[in-house]
């Protein structure tokens, strides 16, 4: 069965192809599709917003499809950045971004956060499911690490033993992160229901 993952980055679609292939499902890209569009991303949770995208894409193929939203949430900063972490403050970078939670937070006593990544899967019918990861950790006082991306240099998951997820190996993420989490949802619904 094809199945289309509402995202042309490379990385994301080789993640879900290692996990899907395995369950019968032939895994393509927009792109791959001929869906050329970028979807505006206006609601005001992950869980919207991961609809909006993945239903943009079904409305075009038919095809199953899969989309995520994620981004971190800081207690301090009122659930800051939030559905903006990739576009936060509209800073350019990722490391502006970075700098800007960190200066959020100058003499915060409360340096607690959250990753989430919200997965919406719609089947064959048109019916859409969704699942959410959580995970739970602090940010740091400075970054430290180069493994990972966005805000990865400046987060200390709780299972992390004080060091930021960039400080420790892609496996570690890939095993305990709130996308991993919503992934393994998503494969358990899929093999109760497939």
């Amino acid at each position: 069965m094809e199945l289309v993952v509402a995202s042309n980055n490379a990385g994301k679609i080789r993640e879900y192809r290692d996990i899907l292939e395995p369950m019968g499902f032939q895994v393509f890209s927009q792109d791959e599709k001929q869906v050329h569009i970028e979807v505006e991303e206006t609601g005001t949770t992950f869980e919207e917003n991961a609809l909006l995208k993945a239903q943009a894409v079904y409305d075009r193929t038919g095809c199953c499809v899969i989309s995520d939203d994620s981004g971190l949430s800081v207690d301090a900063l009122n659930g800051e950045p939030g559905i903006y972490s990739a576009r936060y403050q509209g800073l350019a970078t990722e490391h502006e971004r970075r700098l800007a939670i960190l200066k959020g937070l100058e003499g915060a006593k409360n340096r607690k956060a959250k990753f989430v990544c919200c997965i919406c899967y719609i089947d064959e019918t048109g019916e859409h499911h969704l699942f959410t990861g959580v995970w739970p950790g602090v940010i740091a006082d400075h970054e430290e690490g180069t493994n990972g991306f966005g805000y990865d240099p400046i987060f200390i998951s709780e299972d992390a033993k004080g060091k930021t997820t960039a400080s420790l190996p892609i496996s570690f993420k890939e095993q305990y992160s709130h996308r991993a989490k919503a992934v393994r949802q998503l494969m358990d619904y899929l093999k109760q229901h497939r």
